[in-house]
């Protein structure tokens, strides 16, 4: 809750406040937004990484069944995938972020439009981009020796491991066949091991090890994982490559990579959509993992009437509101950027 009246609160004012506060205020009230977004990630996220490793908590006998209760908060919060799965989110809200405004700039320039606008928040974008990117590879790295330790079954879906064997093979692209168990893929030997452990010759579990009744989709989990990460290498590429075009100045004449930029926008918002898909259908068939099965966790009193009609007014009323938001950008991108009178600032005793 209080994530949600910081952001609100402050919204209010970063979107309406421009001449009616002054310029240090605006800005605090924009990084205020940017806080109460962060601190909704966190929660959210802890609840989430709780599901994936749970931990602080003990399991009683109630007269309605088990349940858990928490025994210490800090360990809840900090349960072992929290950290690493907080800072990739937000690494790729970061993304998101910056590959929007690099690829409005890229559609500035290609109309040949607010030039000086374009081309100085393009280089702005870029260096966000490039933290970002690079911060996010890391994180993701630090994640998957979580998931090695944490969540054996969803490691060894992601690669396409059957077999428990040292020296394991990092699969680059590839197709997973449930039925022979088996994994053609173009691989690379003992990276898998080495990626994990920094040792070639580290043990990681097969699916073969692990019970018929408790792995996830392979080839599903397989193909999104991947996809993932080649949507990473890619906007790693975009962004350290165009961000040296951009500073030596020869970006704004390469049209075909000015039309790159501009479509690029959607890579981050796909590749947050199936990193997080990988993630959650990874950890099938549990949804607290290793205690509760998802088959378990359906509510008695929640009827399928119910849970279609909330369905279907869920999938209503989010369509509703992305086709508002697509075209309200839409046309603020068309209309360009606005211009604040220099005067109403002057009048307030500050400068911009």
């Amino acid at each position: 809750m209080f994530a949600f009246f910081l952001e609100s609160g402050f919204l209010a004012i970063v979107l309406f406040g421009w001449e009616k506060v002054r310029p240090g205020w605006h800005w605090f009230a924009t990084w205020m937004v940017m806080l109460g977004s962060h601190f909704s990630a966190l929660w959210i996220i802890v609840a989430n990484s709780w599901m994936q490793t749970p931990a602080g908590f003990h399991i009683v006998d109630t007269p309605t069944g088990p349940r858990a209760e928490v025994v210490d908060f800090w360990a809840v919060v900090f349960n072992p995938s929290t950290m690493d799965r907080l800072s990739h989110t937000i690494m790729g809200a970061w993304q998101a972020g910056a590959w929007l405004v690099l690829s409005v700039g890229a559609y500035y320039l290609l109309k040949n439009k607010h030039l000086d606008f374009a081309k100085a928040s393009m280089k702005i974008g870029f260096v966000l981009a490039i933290i970002a990117s690079l911060v996010q590879l890391s994180t993701g790295h630090s994640s998957a020796e979580t998931v090695a330790e944490t969540q054996p079954a969803k490691l060894a879906a992601f690669e396409g491991q059957w077999e428990t064997t040292a020296n394991a093979p990092l699969s680059l692209i590839g197709w997973v066949n449930e039925a022979e168990e088996t994994t053609s893929s173009l691989a690379i030997p003992g990276m898998l091991s080495w990626l994990v452990a920094g040792d070639t010759e580290h043990v990681v579990t097969g699916l073969n090890d692990i019970p018929a009744d408790e792995r996830p989709p392979v080839n599903t989990v397989f193909q999104l994982y991947h996809l993932m990460v080649v949507i990473g290498m890619a906007l790693i590429a975009l962004s350290v490559g165009g961000g040296v075009l951009s500073w030596t100045g020869h970006l704004f004449k390469m049209r075909w990579l000015l039309w790159i930029m501009a479509l690029a926008v959607v890579l981050p918002q796909i590749g947050n959509q199936i990193g997080w898909a990988a993630a959650e259908i990874g950890r099938q068939p549990w949804i607290v993992y290793g205690l509760m099965k998802t088959v378990d966790a359906i509510s008695p009193t929640v009827g399928a009437a119910e849970v279609i009609t909330s369905l279907i007014l869920f999938t209503v009323v989010y369509l509703g509101l992305f086709v508002m938001f697509f075209a309200l950008l839409d046309k603020k991108i068309k209309d360009g950027p606005g211009l604040v009178k220099l005067s109403v600032y002057r009048d307030k005793g500050g400068t911009r």
